[in-house]
């Protein structure tokens, strides 16, 4: 049994709920925009082995997480949607300037970097930031890591079957229990929800949203750990002990936030 690993998450859990449960939503915005400058830093980092990623442009748009309830809502759909080309722009005149130093691969796996873990990370901003966004929040989180604790425990146990070569300590069983644990952790924070604090969330609703997540979360994962294989690393960093980087932390999390969002407008 991964002890690090266990621990880490043991002391690290109560510090989220901590920052999403009394910080405010300006605090919060701040604190994910370091999140994201950390795991983008990662991934340049794990990319630098293929190509000249363009750090500052990366580092700058982590901060445009700052702004996304400082935007007036009139306008912020249109800011959001103008970043993507805006980025972009910037980053094919890079290649412009430097007469072809940077080159296109530079700028593709740059932007791809940037669309992972800040446009993502703004998604997680938005859903804090909703009506009852401190309670719509954990299911999310519980979608995603929920997953990954099912999986770690009941893969490690009766896990027989390997998923992909993409990540060969995963299994197939380990992949189902980690679907049906998220589910089961989402229908009984609504039974709270529902109880206690004046919701009225659907359970088959939250059911369905929770699969579709845990699986959409899971691909997430396998995604990173794609990433990972292809530059030749086992870890982003060794920045959380036993769970490796910042990225390999809240790869799951980044990819089903954007699905996430979508569910709750629905709610």
């Amino acid at each position: 049994m991964d002890i690090k690993r266990i621990t880490s998450g043991l002391l690290g859990f109560p510090l989220v709920v901590i920052i999403f449960l009394v910080g405010n939503k300006y605090i919060v915005d701040f604190l994910l925009s370091i999140v994201a400058i950390l795991a983008i830093d990662e991934y340049f980092n794990a990319i630098s082995k293929v190509c000249k990623p363009i750090r500052w442009v990366g580092y700058l748009s982590c901060f445009s997480i700052c702004f996304v309830h400082l935007i007036p809502q009139t306008s912020l759909n249109v800011v959001v949607t103008l970043s993507v080309p805006t980025i972009m722009m910037i980053l094919f005149a890079s290649v412009i300037a430097t007469d072809m130093r940077i080159t296109f691969k530079d700028v593709a796996y740059t932007f791809l970097g940037i669309f992972y873990a800040v446009f993502f990370m703004m998604f997680i901003a938005f859903i804090n930031g909703m009506p009852d966004g401190k309670i719509l929040i954990w299911y999310a989180i519980f979608a995603a890591w929920g997953t990954d604790v099912f999986a770690f425990f009941v893969g490690m146990k009766f896990g027989k079957h390997k998923f992909s070569k993409v990540s060969p300590k995963k299994s197939v069983e380990g992949c189902i229990a980690g679907t049906v644990g998220a589910v089961v952790l989402m229908l009984i924070y609504t039974f709270f929800a529902n109880t206690y604090w004046g919701m009225s969330y659907s359970y088959a609703y939250i059911a369905m949203a929770g699969i579709i997540l845990s699986l959409i979360g899971q691909i997430g994962d396998f995604s990173a750990s794609s990433i990972k294989r292809y530059v030749g690393i086992k870890d982003y960093s060794n920045l959380i002990p036993g769970h490796g980087g910042m990225l390999d932390r809240i790869d799951s999390l980044l990819f089903l936030a954007p699905f996430a969002y979508a569910f709750f407008i629905f709610i």
